[in-house]
Protein backbone atom coordinates (compact mmCIF):
# COMPACT_ATOMS: atom_id res chain seq x y z
CA UNK A 1 0.00 0.00 0.00
CA UNK A 2 1.37 3.67 -0.93
CA UNK A 3 2.55 5.52 2.08
CA UNK A 4 3.70 8.95 0.96
CA UNK A 5 1.73 12.07 1.48
CA UNK A 6 -1.11 12.70 -0.89
CA UNK A 7 -2.48 16.27 0.82
CA UNK A 8 -2.29 19.12 -2.20
CA UNK A 9 -1.52 22.71 -1.11
CA UNK A 10 -5.27 24.05 -1.93
CA UNK A 11 -3.69 26.97 -3.93
CA UNK A 12 -2.18 24.21 -6.64
CA UNK A 13 -3.83 24.14 -9.46
CA UNK A 14 -6.16 21.43 -10.28
CA UNK A 15 -5.26 18.24 -12.26
CA UNK A 16 -7.11 16.98 -15.16
CA UNK A 17 -9.91 14.61 -14.98
CA UNK A 18 -8.38 11.32 -14.83
CA UNK A 19 -7.84 9.56 -18.04
CA UNK A 20 -8.31 5.88 -18.85
CA UNK A 21 -5.70 3.80 -20.83
CA UNK A 22 -5.32 0.27 -21.94
CA UNK A 23 -2.71 -2.28 -23.10
CA UNK A 24 -3.76 -4.61 -25.25
CA UNK A 25 -1.98 -8.39 -25.15
CA UNK A 26 -1.30 -10.54 -28.05
CA UNK A 27 -0.39 -14.27 -28.69
CA UNK A 28 0.56 -13.24 -32.57
CA UNK A 29 0.94 -16.04 -34.99
CA UNK A 30 1.87 -15.93 -38.42
CA UNK A 31 -1.62 -15.23 -40.03
CA UNK A 32 -1.90 -11.56 -40.50
CA UNK A 33 -5.42 -11.27 -41.30
CA UNK A 34 -6.32 -13.91 -38.29
CA UNK A 35 -4.25 -11.66 -35.86
CA UNK A 36 -5.64 -8.28 -37.34
CA UNK A 37 -9.20 -9.54 -36.32
CA UNK A 38 -8.42 -10.74 -32.69
CA UNK A 39 -6.70 -6.91 -32.58
CA UNK A 40 -9.34 -5.22 -33.36
CA UNK A 41 -11.84 -7.07 -31.38
CA UNK A 42 -9.82 -6.14 -28.64
CA UNK A 43 -9.27 -2.29 -29.64
CA UNK A 44 -13.24 -2.82 -29.76
CA UNK A 45 -13.44 -3.91 -26.08
CA UNK A 46 -11.06 -1.35 -24.38
CA UNK A 47 -12.72 1.61 -25.46
CA UNK A 48 -16.40 -0.08 -24.64
CA UNK A 49 -14.12 -0.48 -21.46
CA UNK A 50 -13.83 3.32 -21.72
CA UNK A 51 -10.19 3.73 -22.53
CA UNK A 52 -9.57 7.09 -24.38
CA UNK A 53 -6.68 5.42 -25.28
CA UNK A 54 -5.00 1.90 -26.19
CA UNK A 55 -2.01 0.47 -26.98
CA UNK A 56 -1.23 -2.65 -29.12
CA UNK A 57 1.90 -5.28 -28.44
CA UNK A 58 5.36 -5.05 -30.14
CA UNK A 59 4.80 -7.18 -33.67
CA UNK A 60 1.20 -7.23 -33.49
CA UNK A 61 0.48 -8.20 -36.74
CA UNK A 62 3.10 -10.95 -37.16
CA UNK A 63 5.20 -13.32 -35.30
CA UNK A 64 6.75 -16.44 -37.39
CA UNK A 65 9.52 -18.87 -36.83
CA UNK A 66 10.85 -16.89 -40.39
CA UNK A 67 12.38 -13.77 -38.70
CA UNK A 68 12.88 -12.55 -42.10
CA UNK A 69 8.99 -12.65 -43.35
CA UNK A 70 8.31 -9.28 -41.56
CA UNK A 71 10.18 -7.81 -44.20
CA UNK A 72 8.19 -8.79 -46.88
CA UNK A 73 5.44 -7.09 -44.74
CA UNK A 74 7.34 -3.56 -44.71
CA UNK A 75 5.06 -0.31 -45.72
CA UNK A 76 6.26 3.35 -46.52
CA UNK A 77 5.08 5.96 -44.11
CA UNK A 78 1.67 6.87 -45.03
CA UNK A 79 0.74 3.96 -47.13
CA UNK A 80 0.00 0.19 -46.36
CA UNK A 81 -2.58 -2.02 -45.27
CA UNK A 82 -1.51 -1.86 -41.64
CA UNK A 83 -1.46 1.57 -41.20
CA UNK A 84 -4.36 1.51 -42.64
CA UNK A 85 -5.97 -0.93 -39.94
CA UNK A 86 -4.49 1.34 -37.42
CA UNK A 87 -5.92 4.90 -38.62
CA UNK A 88 -9.32 3.26 -39.42
CA UNK A 89 -9.66 1.83 -35.91
CA UNK A 90 -8.64 4.42 -34.05
CA UNK A 91 -11.50 7.10 -36.37
CA UNK A 92 -14.07 4.25 -35.64
CA UNK A 93 -13.94 3.79 -31.72
CA UNK A 94 -12.53 7.42 -31.53
CA UNK A 95 -9.45 6.54 -29.02
CA UNK A 96 -6.04 7.38 -29.65
CA UNK A 97 -4.29 4.33 -30.61
CA UNK A 98 -1.07 3.41 -30.24
CA UNK A 99 0.20 0.78 -33.11
CA UNK A 100 2.51 -1.29 -31.08
CA UNK A 101 5.24 -2.03 -33.84
CA UNK A 102 4.88 -2.70 -37.68
CA UNK A 103 7.49 -3.35 -39.89
CA UNK A 104 8.67 -0.29 -41.81
CA UNK A 105 11.06 1.01 -44.72
CA UNK A 106 14.54 0.88 -44.35
CA UNK A 107 17.58 1.61 -46.18
CA UNK A 108 18.43 -1.52 -46.50
CA UNK A 109 16.18 -3.99 -48.78
CA UNK A 110 16.60 -6.70 -46.11
CA UNK A 111 15.84 -4.70 -42.85
CA UNK A 112 13.20 -2.83 -41.68
CA UNK A 113 12.53 -0.18 -39.24
CA UNK A 114 10.63 -1.59 -36.34
CA UNK A 115 8.06 0.75 -35.84
CA UNK A 116 5.40 2.40 -33.46
CA UNK A 117 2.89 4.59 -35.27
CA UNK A 118 0.41 6.79 -33.46
CA UNK A 119 -3.01 7.41 -34.63
CA UNK A 120 -5.15 10.38 -33.08
CA UNK A 121 -9.25 9.29 -32.46
CA UNK A 122 -9.57 10.82 -36.00
CA UNK A 123 -7.55 8.43 -37.34
CA UNK A 124 -4.43 10.56 -38.25
CA UNK A 125 -1.15 9.95 -37.39
CA UNK A 126 0.33 12.28 -35.20
CA UNK A 127 3.91 10.76 -34.34
CA UNK A 128 6.09 8.09 -35.16
CA UNK A 129 8.90 6.01 -32.96
CA UNK A 130 11.70 3.83 -34.51
CA UNK A 131 12.59 1.51 -32.03
CA UNK A 132 16.26 2.55 -30.99
CA UNK A 133 18.12 -0.62 -29.15
CA UNK A 134 17.99 -3.85 -30.89
CA UNK A 135 17.99 -7.08 -28.98
CA UNK A 136 20.30 -9.26 -28.82
CA UNK A 137 20.63 -12.63 -26.76
CA UNK A 138 22.14 -16.21 -26.54
CA UNK A 139 21.97 -19.05 -23.88
CA UNK A 140 22.34 -22.59 -24.90
CA UNK A 141 19.74 -22.90 -28.19
CA UNK A 142 17.68 -20.00 -27.32
CA UNK A 143 19.33 -17.01 -29.70
CA UNK A 144 17.95 -13.59 -30.64
CA UNK A 145 19.65 -10.87 -33.09
CA UNK A 146 17.56 -7.83 -34.28
CA UNK A 147 20.29 -6.28 -36.04
CA UNK A 148 20.18 -9.13 -38.53
CA UNK A 149 16.41 -7.97 -39.64
CA UNK A 150 16.22 -4.87 -38.11
CA UNK A 151 17.73 -1.11 -38.28
CA UNK A 152 17.77 1.14 -35.33
CA UNK A 153 16.27 4.41 -34.95
CA UNK A 154 17.70 6.90 -33.42
CA UNK A 155 15.22 10.07 -31.97
CA UNK A 156 13.50 10.49 -28.59
CA UNK A 157 10.36 11.03 -29.09
CA UNK A 158 7.38 12.56 -26.32
CA UNK A 159 3.96 13.75 -27.75
CA UNK A 160 0.80 15.04 -26.02
CA UNK A 161 -1.84 12.88 -25.82
CA UNK A 162 -4.93 12.39 -23.67
CA UNK A 163 -3.39 10.90 -21.28
CA UNK A 164 -0.78 14.16 -21.05
CA UNK A 165 3.07 13.87 -21.83
CA UNK A 166 3.47 10.97 -23.48
CA UNK A 167 6.81 9.25 -24.02
CA UNK A 168 7.54 5.99 -26.87
CA UNK A 169 9.73 3.41 -26.11
CA UNK A 170 9.78 -0.60 -27.51
CA UNK A 171 10.31 -4.02 -25.75
CA UNK A 172 14.65 -3.86 -25.11
CA UNK A 173 14.65 -0.30 -24.65
CA UNK A 174 13.23 -0.48 -21.73
CA UNK A 175 17.03 -1.75 -20.39
CA UNK A 176 18.11 1.68 -21.32
CA UNK A 177 17.41 4.45 -18.27
CA UNK A 178 18.76 7.02 -20.29
CA UNK A 179 16.42 7.27 -22.96
CA UNK A 180 13.92 7.73 -20.59
CA UNK A 181 15.48 10.41 -18.42
CA UNK A 182 16.06 12.05 -22.44
CA UNK A 183 11.72 12.60 -22.64
CA UNK A 184 11.92 15.06 -20.30
CA UNK A 185 9.12 14.78 -17.67
CA UNK A 186 6.46 12.70 -19.27
CA UNK A 187 2.69 11.78 -17.74
CA UNK A 188 2.78 8.22 -19.36
CA UNK A 189 5.41 6.06 -21.01
CA UNK A 190 3.84 3.03 -23.80
CA UNK A 191 6.61 0.32 -24.36
CA UNK A 192 5.31 -2.51 -26.82
CA UNK A 193 7.01 -5.16 -26.02
CA UNK A 194 7.86 -9.33 -26.87
CA UNK A 195 9.96 -10.21 -24.02
CA UNK A 196 11.26 -13.65 -24.46
CA UNK A 197 10.01 -15.75 -20.98
CA UNK A 198 13.19 -16.20 -20.06
CA UNK A 199 14.20 -12.48 -19.72
CA UNK A 200 10.93 -11.32 -18.56
CA UNK A 201 10.89 -14.21 -15.74
CA UNK A 202 14.23 -12.39 -14.60
CA UNK A 203 13.68 -8.87 -15.28
CA UNK A 204 10.44 -7.58 -16.54
CA UNK A 205 8.33 -6.22 -13.53
CA UNK A 206 11.03 -4.98 -11.74
CA UNK A 207 12.49 -2.95 -15.23
CA UNK A 208 8.87 -1.71 -15.49
CA UNK A 209 8.57 -0.70 -11.99
CA UNK A 210 11.87 1.10 -11.53
CA UNK A 211 11.05 3.22 -15.18
CA UNK A 212 7.82 4.52 -13.39
CA UNK A 213 9.65 4.87 -9.65
CA UNK A 214 12.51 6.55 -11.36
CA UNK A 215 10.15 8.89 -13.74
CA UNK A 216 7.77 9.77 -11.13
CA UNK A 217 5.36 8.25 -14.08
CA UNK A 218 2.62 5.65 -15.22
CA UNK A 219 4.22 3.15 -17.64
CA UNK A 220 1.58 0.78 -19.23
CA UNK A 221 3.37 -2.07 -21.47
CA UNK A 222 1.11 -3.89 -23.88
CA UNK A 223 2.77 -7.43 -24.55
CA UNK A 224 2.86 -10.28 -26.13
CA UNK A 225 2.05 -13.52 -23.83
CA UNK A 226 2.09 -17.25 -24.40
CA UNK A 227 2.96 -20.06 -26.79
CA UNK A 228 3.09 -18.51 -30.58
CA UNK A 229 2.51 -21.39 -33.15
CA UNK A 230 6.22 -20.82 -34.36
CA UNK A 231 7.19 -22.76 -30.83
CA UNK A 232 8.79 -18.91 -29.35
CA UNK A 233 7.08 -18.24 -26.01
CA UNK A 234 6.45 -14.84 -24.68
CA UNK A 235 6.37 -13.49 -21.45
CA UNK A 236 3.26 -11.73 -21.71
CA UNK A 237 2.22 -9.67 -18.27
CA UNK A 238 1.03 -6.80 -19.82
CA UNK A 239 1.34 -4.10 -17.26
CA UNK A 240 0.06 -0.34 -16.18
CA UNK A 241 2.32 0.85 -13.36
CA UNK A 242 1.72 4.52 -11.44
CA UNK A 243 4.30 6.43 -10.03
CA UNK A 244 4.79 4.90 -7.23
CA UNK A 245 5.77 1.41 -8.90
CA UNK A 246 3.00 0.07 -7.85
CA UNK A 247 1.17 -2.66 -10.18
CA UNK A 248 -2.48 -1.64 -11.24
CA UNK A 249 -3.31 -3.81 -13.75
CA UNK A 250 -1.80 -7.26 -15.15
CA UNK A 251 -2.47 -10.04 -17.34
CA UNK A 252 -0.14 -12.97 -17.47
CA UNK A 253 -0.75 -14.53 -20.70
CA UNK A 254 -3.30 -14.74 -23.82
CA UNK A 255 -5.26 -12.92 -26.27
CA UNK A 256 -6.77 -9.86 -23.70
CA UNK A 257 -6.29 -6.09 -22.22
CA UNK A 258 -5.83 -4.51 -19.33
CA UNK A 259 -6.83 -0.78 -18.21
CA UNK A 260 -6.74 1.83 -15.79
CA UNK A 261 -6.67 5.36 -14.27
CA UNK A 262 -3.76 7.75 -15.63
CA UNK A 263 -4.34 9.99 -12.50
CA UNK A 264 -2.35 13.18 -12.72
CA UNK A 265 -3.16 14.33 -9.30
CA UNK A 266 -1.39 11.17 -8.45
CA UNK A 267 1.38 12.57 -10.09
CA UNK A 268 1.73 15.68 -9.33
CA UNK A 269 1.13 14.08 -5.53
CA UNK A 270 4.50 11.98 -5.83
CA UNK A 271 6.21 14.37 -7.35
CA UNK A 272 5.45 17.10 -4.70
CA UNK A 273 6.37 14.52 -1.68
CA UNK A 274 9.38 12.93 -2.92
CA UNK A 275 10.36 15.93 -5.78
CA UNK A 276 13.56 13.51 -6.99
CA UNK A 277 13.20 14.99 -10.50
CA UNK A 278 14.78 18.33 -9.02
CA UNK A 279 16.98 16.79 -7.07
CA UNK A 280 19.31 15.54 -10.06
CA UNK A 281 22.65 17.45 -10.30
CA UNK A 282 24.36 15.18 -12.90
CA UNK A 283 23.76 16.31 -16.84
CA UNK A 284 21.92 14.54 -19.42
CA UNK A 285 24.35 12.12 -21.36
CA UNK A 286 24.14 13.22 -24.99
Amino acid sequence: MSTEPTAEDPADPIPPAPVRVAAVQTVSGPDVAANLREVAALIAAAADDGARLVALPEYFPLISADETAKVSLREREGQGPLQDFLAEAAARHGVWLVGGTIPMVASSDHKVRNTTLVFNDRGEQVVRYDKIHLFGFQRGAERYDEAATIEPGRQVVSFDSPAGRTGLSVCYDLRFPELFRAMGEPDLIILPAAFTYTTGRAHWEVLLRARAIENQCYVMAPAQGGRHPSGRVTWGHSMIVDPWGEVLACREEGWGFVAADVDFSRIASVRASLPALNHRCLPTAP
